[in-house]
């Protein structure tokens, strides 16, 4: 790979990323940019380009904090710079990879100095090595929750503070923060997008003559990539200069009352959590006045920052696209627009052009346009009236005799042979669930299910490394090393340590597991109303599962056979879709809906080991198909519970007259059975006291 950076002003189109970027090169306290995009749109690629657009920064010379002379930081633990020298070097381009550790981003003990000189010492992290350049996190929503945290809290204040090991460190860290990330492979929580200043959405063009341009240059590229970036140096310089100019005007923008009332109303219009929107838009205003060369900032410049500034804010649930209805926000602006000159505004807008403004950027680049179509994506919709004449009749709930076992229990003979297919129903409102988890600790990525050993949990206790040393246990260390040392004649401050001295953390916080949906979508499950009630069931507990950062996969079962909807991914938005989108009617081959998800399971296992699987089992307990559907159902239960596969079986039966069928095939699976109304959170209470009373009375 060559080490010449690919040039800012070549990369082909892409407007709203470039002014993204650029407003925040000119003030980092807009917050950082996070770049929501399909693979393939060089999100990377400008992002790198831009490091080297930054102007030069002074450091005191010998500073591991990157320090400015000209305003040293007094809390800087290299310690008081008055009078030192200081030298210029470009800004910083630090990139943080996928799996960094705690450690590294903040800092820590410098083991080895404190282990062979007797000091306690610290070692700056990426943090600290990012201070005054650009800290770029390349597939953010991968990270792991609580690293996310630290940066967005570090960005957020311009200071890291590490509090670990002895060492108590306070720094300065102030950058600019850019997150890419691709939906397709799962979302930030709405708490975390509401921490990115600004956010930008790509696609690829769909212009053939774009699409060839953009192919000609990065080919050029990777044939000669000097002479390349030579053919837009002189663009480059000139971009270069103009972010230096704007720094140097930004504190001269004025933000005037009715440009800070129109923030406010936009604000208050789309209903955005909290104040820091509104913050996060006034001063991307003042960055696009000044980006213009203009000391006051216009109306023009608030509908920019809008269209920036609030679409990942406007995310109701996780599951709502960002987005944002321009309509509303052009009729917000005119409704608290000055007054004063609303009576001629006709005539005077006549130079200036329309609303939008015409004058061309500069830099030949973004105009400021907003994202593409700027509104969220429209709203499901189902069918509201009642089924059509000739349509399937949902199967009827069945009335053999209470005494019949379930596996006596005769199929309904009413099931028509080539049932038809019924068209997708809406899902039920989502509502918060009660916690279904694997029992045990495992061992798998960090998340918010089951009980792990982790990296990122609590301490609770320390032992002999097992393997290679990955996380020092200090004070065990001592502590196991600290008789010894008279014998192995320790004769300075360094302690005398053999490798038997070791210890490591073992940390204990929660993992991720993968939830695999069964669901019967079969013509017993048909009927409207409680399709909608199972369905707004599923769609909890992939509210659920997104929260707890699982990943998700999804079998549906219906006519002959059993179908993959979703393979297993961190996307739960494209399990709600498929889910909205799902049709029902036929048989209810169950038998082979559990032997497709038992291969499904069998897969993911080889490919990732620790990752703990729960089957989540969507059914009214049905089987038709063969003569005996419900025997071979219950036989390929069998094969979840002989391998130990935590299971939750959600009974869907209804009506005054139930089989049981989901209950036993619970008890195949060696899983617990929950009906749609034990499904929710509120009666988690008195199910936890019934399960205790339960276990009390098979202790006794």
């Amino acid at each position: 790979m060559s080490d010449v950076r690919y040039p800012f002003t070549a990369i082909v189109g892409m407007a709203d990323l470039r002014l993204g970027l650029l407003l925040n090169a000119v003030s980092p306290a807009v917050g950082g940019v996070l770049v929501r995009g399909e693979k393939g749109t060089a999100k990377s690629t400008m992002v790198r380009a831009l490091a080297g657009l930054l102007p030069s920064i002074a450091t005191v010379d010998g500073c591991r904090f990157a320090c400015d002379p000209a305003a040293p930081d007094p809390q800087c633990p290299d310690g008081a710079h008055a009078g030192a020298t200081a030298s210029g070097r470009p800004a910083q381009l630090v990139e943080l990879p996928v799996g960094v550790s705690e450690d590294r981003i903040v800092g820590s003990l410098d083991l080895e100095r404190a282990l062979a000189e007797g000091v306690k010492a610290y070692e700056p992290g990426l943090l600290a090595r990012a201070h005054r350049g650009v800290l770029y996190i390349d597939e953010v929503n991968l990270l792991q929750d609580h690293v996310v945290d630290l940066l967005l809290d570090a960005a957020a204040m311009g200071r890291s503070y590490v509090e670990r090991e002895g060492v108590s460190v306070r720094h300065a860290a102030r950058f600019l923060l850019v997150g890419t990330m691709n939906p397709e492979e799962g979302e930030l929580r709405p708490q975390l997008l509401d921490r990115f200043g600004l956010t930008v959405e790509i696609a690829a063009t769909r212009d053939p003559a774009e699409r060839a341009e953009v192919v000609r240059r990065r080919l050029a590229y990777d044939a000669d990539p000097a002479g390349f970036a030579a053919r837009f140096a002189e663009d480059e310089r000139a971009l270069a200069e103009r972010i230096t100019t704007a720094r140097e005007l930004l504190p001269k923008v004025e933000l005037a009352d009715v440009a800070l009332r129109q923030i406010t109303a936009v604000c208050a219009a789309f209903e955005v959590d909290g104040l820091r929107a509104d913050i996060v838009m006034a001063r991307t205003a003042v960055a696009l006045a000044a980006w213009a060369g203009r000391t006051e900032v216009l109306e023009e410049d608030v509908r920019k920052a809008a269209r920036l500034a609030l679409p990942h804010r406007r995310r109701r649930n996780p599951f709502d696209a960002p987005g944002l209805d321009e309509e509303q926000l052009d009729r917000t602006l005119e409704e608290h627009a000055d007054p004063e000159p609303e009576p001629a505004s006709q005539p005077e807008d006549g130079p200036e052009g329309g609303p939008e403004g015409d004058g061309p950027d500069p830099d030949g680049g973004p105009d400021g346009g907003g994202p593409d179509g700027g509104g969220g994506a429209p709203e499901p919709t189902g069918p509201t009236g009642p089924d059509a004449p000739g349509a399937e009749a949902p199967a009827p709930e069945p009335g053999p005799a209470p005494e019949q076992t379930p596996e006596q229990a005769p199929v309904p003979a009413q099931h028509p042979a080539p049932a038809r297919e019924s068209a997708p129903v809406a899902a039920g409102e989502p509502y918060r669930t009660r916690l279904f988890k694997v029992d045990g600790t495992g061992r798998g990525a960090q998340g918010r299910r089951s009980p792990a050993e982790t990296d990122g949990g609590h301490t609770i206790r320390a032992r002999r490394p097992q393997g290679r040393l990955a996380r020092l246990h200090l004070s065990a260390t001592l502590q196991a090393a600290a008789p010894h040392q008279a014998a192995r004649g320790r004769a300075s401050r360094a302690l005398v340590l053999h490798k038997d001295d070791f210890r490591e953390q073992v940390r204990q916080g929660r993992e991720s597991n993968l939830v695999l949906f069964l669901v019967d979508a079969s013509g017993s499950m048909a009927a409207r109303q409680r399709m909608t009630a199972v369905k707004g069931a599923v769609l909890s507990l992939l509210m659920d599962a997104y929260q707890r950062r699982d990943k998700i996969g999804m079998i549906t079962f219906r006519g002959a056979s059993a179908e993959l909807a979703l393979p297993p991914t961190s996307s739960v938005e494209v399990g709600a879709a498929r889910l909205e989108s799902l049709p029902t009617g036929g048989r209810t081959p169950l038998a082979a809906g559990l032997l497709r998800a038992h291969e499904v399971l069998r897969v993911e296992r080889m490919r990732d080991p620790d990752r703990r699987p729960l089957l989540v089992v969507v059914t009214d307990g049905r089987a038709t198909g063969a003569r005996d559907a419900v025997a071979q159902s219950h036989r390929a239960a069998a094969l979840f519970a002989a391998q130990g596969v935590a299971s939750v079986v959600l009974d869907c039966e209804t009506g005054p007259v139930r089989l049981g069928l989901a209950r036993t095939l619970a008890a195949r699976l060696g899983a617990s059975a929950v009906t749609l109304d034990e499904l929710r959170a509120e009666g988690v209470a008195s199910l936890v006291r019934d399960n205790r009373a339960t276990t009390m009375r098979k202790a006794a």
